[in-house]
């Protein structure tokens, strides 16, 4: 599993995302929260698929504090995020990955100023197979061999069924179905950067609209791995 630091971009923010080890702490300096009274209108959360649920859980703590503000939440993924800022169509972007370049120029452009990330969360990224799947683990060439098309990690030679990464029996033969985001996701480009060490990915990878959709595909397919936050795991997959 790797591990990455889940950002809110709040009001005119854009967020990011950072390795294991770069967890933040909570600012001292920052007072206590106090309630406050007369607050009411509209939010608007528009980008990643992964943060949806926290996003989700934030807004219904929120509305409980100020019941007349109407929150409204899309999580398309991230890369939907940093347009939706710099046009004014959300206050808020929560985003799994950094800006870009070229995203965070547009908003400078437009505004005067650098958006500003504000680090929310850490996550797991894991890789997830079918619970029945009699293989243990996996290690980075493999995953990168069994995904990419460049094999940039180390990897030898394309792995196309099971029994290329060790697995005997009925599954040896059967060919590793493919599941994983699409590209406007974070989770996609950090997949991407991390475990197939910035190369490409194959053509016959099933990309899903939601980390939900890969961990359900999964677990219909006794031959499907895939990748997703490890917050999507349900009784039916199993990491590697």
């Amino acid at each position: 599993m790797k591990l990455k630091r889940l950002m809110a971009a709040l009001t005119f923010a854009a967020a990011g995302v950072a390795t294991a080890n770069a967890v933040a702490a909570v600012d001292p300096s920052i007072p206590t929260y106090t309630k406050t009274t007369g607050v009411s209108g509209n939010l608007s959360s528009v980008g990643s698929d992964t943060l949806a649920n926290l996003m989700t859980l934030w807004a219904e703590a929120y509305k409980k504090e100020y019941p007349n503000v109407n929150i409204q939440i899309q999580a398309a993924g991230s890369s939907t995020a940093p347009p939706a800022l710099t046009e004014g169509t959300a206050n808020i972007g929560p985003m799994s990955r950094k800006m870009k370049d070229v995203e965070l120029q547009a908003f400078e452009q437009k505004y005067g100023y650098k958006p500003t990330a504000i680090p929310v969360a850490v996550d797991a990224l894991a890789v997830f197979v079918h619970k029945d799947n009699p293989i243990k683990g996996l290690t980075m060439a493999q995953v990168d061999a069994i995904f990419s098309s460049t094999r940039l990690c180390g990897g030898k030679a394309e792995m196309k069924t099971w029994g290329d990464v060790g697995v005997t029996g009925d599954l040896a033969n059967k060919p590793i179905q493919l599941f994983g985001r699409n590209s406007v996701s974070g989770t996609y480009g950090y997949f991407k950067e991390e475990a197939l060490c910035k190369g490409d990915f194959k053509p016959n990878v099933n990309e899903q609209p939601g980390s939900a959709s890969v961990v359900q595909s999964i677990s219909s397919s006794l031959n499907g791995i895939g990748y997703s936050g490890i917050g999507y795991k349900t009784a039916s997959v199993k990491t590697v």
